[in-house]
């Protein structure tokens, strides 16, 4: 009878229960063979475990070996399969017990000296373990992050393969490894540093309130990345089940060091230079893409045209849905994605557009092929479009603001309590709940629909122009949206234009 024991296979942040089972069988020719849909690191595995025994003194025996991972039409890849291979074989062999094999979910990689080294995914191992009832064998370094899934799950963390043998022979013991440090980053900035750019910072503040997206449009140096960086700040803690979702996408990426987890918002700034891929997913073992890293947290896009538009386009579906879903020929694997997007941009090429006293080179023309990169759609998906104008040096030469980001975040926080109340992030509001909770005064109402007329507002802007308006109103702690929450939110969306007009003024004042 085959022994057998279970491993994990990764459908993005989910792991898949995998049953491994190892029998060996007489035959002329010696063979050790692993079959079940594995990719190159699977198929390698019998070469680190014919070196991680020989490293303890074992030799694998002169007999047909094979290894099943069932079920046989699910991709299986990394090189965390080779533990429980190697644990499979050794309780074939008679050097473990085969129930106690059975009763473990074991994950981890081999090295050619017997050391288990970790390997990305331990925390969604480890819950699928609690889910099915069964205990967790994992490499010692990835102990303090399995811990994480539950303090009555029985965890054995071994160093080595042999200590893992000793364990079950009773001549070591291994204690249940403690979870990791629940840390949280130190100098975080403050919006005290960043003086003038009041407009800008209220912006900031309802993004961070409502969870809107942002779009910061400015010549250089005018403060916006500064503003980016501090809005991570303003949000609120990740709740224990964000806190849990983000792991788990932490983990399948290989970005939880010694299980320390921490409950500040993702904040990704992807490089312009990004392919599709690595934004949102896919190559070919579909890991997550920065959008996934991004979820419950912050992604930040530094000088936007320069993305690909294709780049851009691909983050139009997450941006509704929260979710993206990277298709194969052979799988479908789909990751959360619920992120805030917050870019800035200068106005044209040269970013000298709209600055006093300076004029784009190439005039109008700049500016509308540099902002012909971002799709109209896409653009439509940002809520708030704000214009950074320069800083002055009187800016500079003021006092530190007497706002920083402590009292901001208090404003924040309140406001997303009445919107946790009522179920919904204001940006995530559905429009039937929207017609009830955001419906504006008979001012506000006329006021939103000249709007609509003179500017040809989609429905999707119209809708988002009310969520605006609806957390605006959330900051001041008013029931009712009011014609001077419209007026803001209509403002809020004037960036682009308001630059595109300062620099036609200069070049025709030139």
């Amino acid at each position: 009878m085959a022994a057998r024991t279970t491993s994990v296979a990764f459908e993005g942040a989910e792991a898949r229960r995998v049953d491994v089972q190892v029998q060996i069988a007489g035959g002329a020719n010696p063979i050790f063979s692993v079959v079940g849909l594995g990719d190159k690191a699977v198929n390698e595995s019998r070469e680190r475990v014919r070196a991680a025994f020989s490293a303890i003194g074992l030799s694998l025996p002169s007999k047909r070996l094979i290894v099943n991972l069932a079920p046989a039409d699910r991709p299986k890849e990394g090189a965390h399969f080779d533990l429980p291979i190697a644990i499979g074989v050794l309780a074939e062999l008679g050097v473990l017990p085969k129930d106690a094999a059975e009763e473990h979910l074991v994950f981890g990689e081999l090295g050619a000296d017997a050391r288990i080294r970790p390997a990305p995914g331990a925390l969604p191992a480890a819950v699928a373990a609690n889910a099915a009832g069964l205990s967790l064998i994992c490499p010692e370094a990835s102990g303090p992050e399995a811990a994480w899934a539950g303090g009555d799950l029985p965890i054995l963390a071994p160093a080595t393969l042999i200590q893992l043998i000793n364990h079950f022979k009773g001549s070591q013991v291994l204690a249940r490894p403690a979870p990791g440090e629940l840390v949280e980053p130190e100098g975080q900035p403050d919006l005290r540093q960043v003086k003038g750019q009041e407009s800008a910072k209220r912006a900031v503040e309802i993004a961070a309130a409502g969870h809107h997206n942002l779009l910061m449009v400015g010549p250089p140096g005018s403060g916006k990345s500064m503003l980016a960086e501090r809005l991570p700040g303003l949000l609120p803690p990740l709740a224990p089940a964000e806190l849990l979702d983000v792991s788990m996408i932490h983990s399948v990426a290989g970005l939880l060091e010694r299980g320390c987890l921490t409950r500040t918002r993702p904040f990704r700034s992807p490089h312009h230079s990004a392919s599709m891929a690595a934004m949102v997913g896919g190559g070919t073992r579909a890991r997550p893409g920065e959008a996934s890293l991004a979820h419950h947290g912050v992604l930040f896009l530094d000088e936007l045209p320069e993305f690909h538009p294709q780049v851009l386009d691909s983050l139009r579906q997450p941006l509704e849905t929260g979710s993206i879903t990277v298709a194969r020929a052979n799988a479908h694997v789909s990751y959360p994605a619920r992120f805030q997007l917050i870019a800035a941009m200068n106005p044209c090429r040269c970013g000298g557009g709209g600055m006093d006293g300076q004029t784009c080179r190439r005039g109008p023309r700049c500016a509308s092929d540099y902002q012909a990169r971002i799709s109209g759609p896409m653009l439509d998906r940002i809520d708030l479009q704000i214009h950074v104008p320069p800083v002055t040096p009187a800016d500079l030469a003021l006092p530190p603001p007497v706002e920083g980001t402590a009292e901001v975040a208090s404003r924040v926080a309140a406001a997303r309590e009445e919107q946790v109340r009522r179920g919904y992030l204001n940006a995530h509001l559905p429009t039937d709940l929207l017609d009830h909770v955001a419906a504006p005064d008979r001012a506000g109402d006329a006021l939103l629909n000249e709007a609509a007329l003179s500017h040809n507002l989609t429905a999707r802007s119209y809708h988002r122009i009310l969520r605006v308006a609806r957390t605006i109103a959330d900051l001041e702690g008013q029931d009712a949206v009011r014609r001077i929450h419209i007026a803001e939110a209509l403002a809020s969306r004037r960036g682009l234009a308001i630059a595109n007009q300062q620099s036609a003024s200069a070049v025709s004042a030139g």
